[in-house]
């Protein structure tokens, strides 16, 4: 016996409407695609990256993961970026948070959950390196909200910090990074000011040369 059959029965629906709508759709949708813009999200299922900015299918190029953590040991991360990057030729990578995180809460204390401890580390790790910004905010739920916004700062760094980005600005390719964040509550992107297009940008440490 098949599960889950309203799903399949939701898609026919939304395909047949689609088709309607558009006939062309599909056939274009087939034929390629160019995003302008990586999104890396958390996985929260809330979180919808599609939706949240109002785009269609083969608008946004996708990664998701617990907490939008993005750092230089994770192949599957870096093979969505080098793709998106090198063959896709995205103008924009768009590291995303958002408040009520339940990752990022978790790493805030010192329960243990399994497996994903060794992965919420690294948001210990910003938790660590800005101790002192958020002791110093009393209620948890404005700390949490606190530490989601520097969680995705440190994200955009660790993408900069990567050869693909620092060798597509190199090549002369344009690449903005950037930070925002989602409020669950309204469902209202905030922008964190935080955008970094070129090598200069980067602290000396992290520079890399350009691939020959």
């Amino acid at each position: 016996m098949r599960l889950l059959q309203n799903v399949f029965q939701r898609n026919r629906e939304w395909a047949a409407k689609t088709a309607a709508d558009d006939p062309e759709f599909f056939p274009r949708l087939s034929s390629g695609q160019s995003p302008q813009i990586l999104w890396i999200g958390c996985a929260d299922s809330r979180v919808p990256a599609n939706q949240i900015v109002g785009s269609h299918p083969g608008e946004v190029f996708v990664h998701r993961n617990v907490a939008n953590v993005f750092v230089h040991s994770d192949l599957n991360a870096l093979s969505v970026l080098q793709y998106a990057v090198e063959v896709l030729k995205v103008r924009h990578v768009v590291v995303c948070g958002h408040y009520s995180c339940g990752g990022v809460t978790a790493a805030m204390g010192d329960g243990q959950y399994g497996l994903i401890d060794n992965w919420l580390r690294h948001i210990k790790d910003v938790y660590a390196a800005h101790r002192d910004e958020l002791e110093a905010i009393e209620d948890l739920s404005a700390r949490a909200n606190r530490l989601s916004e520097l969680n995705v700062a440190a994200q955009v760094r660790n993408v900069c910090h990567t050869s693909v980005i620092q060798n597509a600005w190199g090549n002369g390719q344009e690449v903005a990074v950037h930070g925002w964040v989602y409020a669950l509550h309204d469902g209202i992107l905030r922008d964190l000011n935080l955008c970094i297009d070129g090598q200069s940008q980067l602290n000396t440490p992290y520079n890399i040369g350009t691939a020959s």
